[in-house]
């Protein structure tokens, strides 16, 4: 399921950087540590993929 805004991506690559052990998870902050926490190596990277090019900065709450 890929992320539906850029902020979603960004934390999503933030928590996989994170899972691979490129930065440290204690330099997570809010939405990134949530995925961390919750989300599989394999369930971030597609979150993570994909243009970010049309997409809004966030999502809307609805969504």
């Amino acid at each position: 399921m890929p992320a539906k805004s850029k902020a979603q991506q960004k934390a999503a690559g933030a928590a996989l950087s994170a899972k691979r052990g490129d930065t440290k998870v204690s330099d997570l902050q809010g939405a990134s540590k949530d995925m961390y926490d919750s989300m599989s190596e394999d369930e971030l990277e597609d979150f993570a993929k994909g243009e970010r090019q049309g997409k809004p900065e966030h999502a809307d709450k609805d969504d």
